[in-house]
């Protein structure tokens, strides 16, 4: 039936546009699928960047463990979120499919896509509060216009789907409403670490303070680059009274360091997905990258 349905209907993989072999619901072959590059190595224990300075990962004695390191960025200047973390790296087929998702209106991958946000979520659940609102950082309403959605809250939703299943006592409730983004910002693609933090300066409030008072709060994203946009979400959350702040995000850019390739058996694709079950910071790739 796929082979009959694949000659009467033809259809490509949107990332590499080899032809599927089946029907799907996500037209991304399964290729493409193991060709994520997922997040390894030391890391940040704040912003979950990569350690890759030896004095950064082989701290002198009287240092905290290495699960604790923090990085250049985190060290000078703390954010007032707890910790970030990410599924995957934002190069390749990672890149690729978050632009289809985007830019090109493949809102099915979003459902896979959020599979792999709700294990980055995941890596959470030791430590995070067993009760938070999940809140999605938003578009400008002139954005949300031109685009028609908003890629943040869809991977949320679809996060959510898969957490509930897998961690069901954990009690994460969307909150879509709660920061509102009331200024335009410009893109942030190109821009340098100093620009970006002054491009989004002033670009979020809370639309209601007494509904974060006292509640810890994760802000979701489709990507994290230098963190400006994560630091500026969490500070306003926290000035209005929210008691702790944690993020989470599809992928990340990075300093080159290690990675590897993850495998379509790690990840919770669901059924027919795929045919197999500070000037320092300006050493992050910056072009083309999001808002994050």
């Amino acid at each position: 039936m796929d082979a009959l349905g694949c000659a009467l209907l033809p259809a490509s993989c949107a990332l590499c546009g080899s032809p599927l072999p089946q029907l799907s619901y996500v037209p991304i072959c399964a290729a493409c699928w193991t060709e994520f590059p997922a997040l390894s190595g030391p890391a940040c224990a704040r912003c979950g960047d990569a350690l890759d300075a030896p004095a950064e990962v082989s701290p002198a004695a009287g240092s905290p463990p290495a699960g604790n390191l923090l990085c250049r960025a985190c060290r000078l200047a703390p954010p007032q979120f707890e910790r970030a973390v990410a599924f995957g790296l934002y190069r390749g087929r990672m890149k690729d499919a978050i632009h289809a998702l985007k830019y090109g209106h493949l809102h099915p991958a979003a459902r896979v896509l959020g599979g792999m946000l709700a294990e980055a979520i995941a890596q959470l659940a030791a430590d995070a509060p067993s009760e938070m609102l999940v809140v999605p950082i938003p578009l400008h309403r002139s954005k949300h216009a031109e685009r028609g959605f908003n890629q943040a809250r869809s991977l949320a939703e679809n996060a959510l789907h898969f957490l509930r299943k897998s961690h069901p006592d954990w009690r994460l409730m969307l909150a879509p409403g709660t920061l509102m983004r009331y200024r335009a910002t410009d893109s942030q693609a190109g821009l340098t670490p100093r620009q970006r933090r002054m491009n989004i300066r002033g670009a979020f409030t809370v639309s209601d303070p007494s509904s974060v008072e006292s509640k810890h709060i994760l802000v979701i994203d489709d990507i994290l680059t230098t963190g400006a946009t994560a630091r500026a979400a969490s500070q306003v959350l926290i000035r209005a009274g929210a008691a702790s702040v944690w993020v989470a995000t599809l992928a990340r850019a990075r300093r080159a360091s290690g990675f590897r390739s993850v495998q379509s058996d790690e990840v919770n694709l669901p059924s027919g997905s795929t045919p197999a079950g500070l000037q320092q910071e300006s050493i992050h790739s910056l072009q083309d990258q999001p808002s994050f």
